[in-house]
């Protein structure tokens, strides 16, 4: 009995012995307890390998991109793999691009404004021009130096000429869409107005001028078209023109006519001019129709001094009846050179008006 009952407790005491001794051995792989077990997020999915090496971009470099590369990257293309033309080429497409804005009339002096492409054939430099683009253009925004005679030879009829001028800016010039200056001009010119779309200043810049010396007709149009409309602000496409009031008899000017009218061309401006010269027919009368006819404009010479008002009047029409086109010329160099340029219409009766001719720029 005591026999049993002791090898009974020896057999019991092994057992627990045995299994202490398993618990020790196995305690450090037994998993953790479930609250210990982080569960992961899936895995991302694997980065593309760079295409090339490149140091970290700094803030700038990871800014959103800007009007001029929006949806391009550097290869060259937009978003849908189509190949853009870069900036440079583009600049060199434009200097190499002639635009030219010109009117048609018919037999009875009548503005024709329905005509197509198919109409108009175009001469550069004695070259048929094949292949140009064409619009009508009868509400582009306006920028107009409005340039009145104030030497002593005018002083007789300057306060119509003034009022007639007031009315013409009035009636052309559109809030917060077209701009316009005004200079008089003696001895030298002077900038009563600087551009502006307030016809209300635009008036009291007329009024503000006052006859008296003599005349440098030809440095005011070289000033208008080099000192305010060639460094104008043009964030699009804009029409140029000067109204030249005068009696076209220079006496104090620096530059020559022909200067002046260079001048111009370069600036792209058209050249209206109204004669105050009364009767007309005079040698000052043919300078102004020389700078008109050299610019794509139109000499006005009324015969009378209540004319004036109706000649404001056919200019308005004028630049609300205008054709435009560009090409790119022949065999063109950054030379500087003046070339030709003819524009004629294929129907019968019709007269176009433009410019004779512009200067090639230089490099």
């Amino acid at each position: 009995m005591h026999r049993s009952w002791r090898s009974s407790f020896l057999l019991l005491a092994a057992l627990v012995a045995g299994t202490a001794i398993l618990i020790a051995q196995t305690s450090d792989d037994l998993p953790a307890a479930p609250s210990e077990v982080a569960h992961p997020k899936p895995a991302p999915k694997p980065a593309q390998p760079p295409q090339q090496t490149s140091t970290p971009a700094s803030p700038q470099d990871t800014a959103q991109p800007t009007a001029n590369n929006a949806n391009s990257d550097s290869s060259g293309s937009d978003n849908s793999g189509i190949p853009i033309e870069q900036s440079d080429a583009t600049f060199r497409a434009r200097v190499n691009e002639v635009s030219v804005v010109f009117t048609v009339t018919d037999k009875h002096n009548h503005y024709v404004k329905n005509l197509s492409q198919n109409d108009f054939k175009v001469i550069d430099d004695d070259k048929l021009i094949p292949q140009f683009r064409f619009a009508r253009e009868n509400n582009l925004p306006l920028q107009v130096g409005l340039l009145i005679d104030a030497s002593n030879s005018i002083r007789d009829r300057f306060k119509f000429e003034q009022e007639s001028a007031i009315e013409f800016l009035s009636s052309i010039i559109r809030p917060r869409f077209d701009k316009a200056f005004v200079v008089g001009f003696d001895t030298e010119p002077e900038l009563t107005q600087d551009f502006t779309d307030n016809t209300e200043a635009l008036g009291k810049g007329v009024r503000a001028l006052r006859p008296g010396g003599g005349t440098a007709m030809f440095d005011a149009l070289y000033y208008a078209c080099r000192d305010k409309l060639l460094k104008s602000e043009q964030t699009r496409s804009v029409r140029r023109a000067v109204i030249l009031v005068s009696d076209g008899d220079d006496n104090e000017s620096h530059v020559t006519r022909e200067e002046a009218i260079e001048m111009a061309l370069r600036a792209n401006v058209i050249v209206y001019t109204i004669s105050t010269n009364f009767p007309s027919g005079g040698p000052g009368d043919k300078v102004l129709q020389r700078i008109a006819d050299a610019t794509g404009g139109r000499a006005f010479e009324p015969f009378q001094l209540q004319q004036v008002a109706d000649a404001f009047a056919q200019i308005q029409d004028d630049l609300r009846s205008q054709y435009e086109l560009s090409y790119s010329p022949p065999n063109f160099a950054h030379d500087g050179r003046y070339r030709t340029i003819e524009i004629s219409a294929l129907r019968k009766g019709m007269k176009v008006r433009s410019r004779n001719g512009y200067y090639a720029p230089t490099e």
